[in-house]
């Protein structure tokens, strides 16, 4: 049978501390990206409504006789 000291416990639990905040800090930037993403798309969104709005705006015409 074998014994861990708390030594080698320590040292195992720094080493998931480090891939956690190092998961942690890829998922932050990788939500920043997803955030920028959907501002962008949202932002497109409305440019493109406001433009074909425009565009296709109804004109009446009158002519008298």
């Amino acid at each position: 049978m074998t014994t861990i000291d708390r030594s080698q416990l320590e040292a195992k639990l720094r080493e998931i501390e480090g891939v956690v905040t190092d998961i942690e800090d890829e998922a932050r930037s990788s939500a920043k990206l997803v955030a920028v993403a959907a501002g962008v798309a949202v932002l497109a969104v409305v440019v493109l409504v406001v433009w074909r709005s425009r565009r296709s705006k109804i004109r009446i015409e009158v002519y008298k006789q």
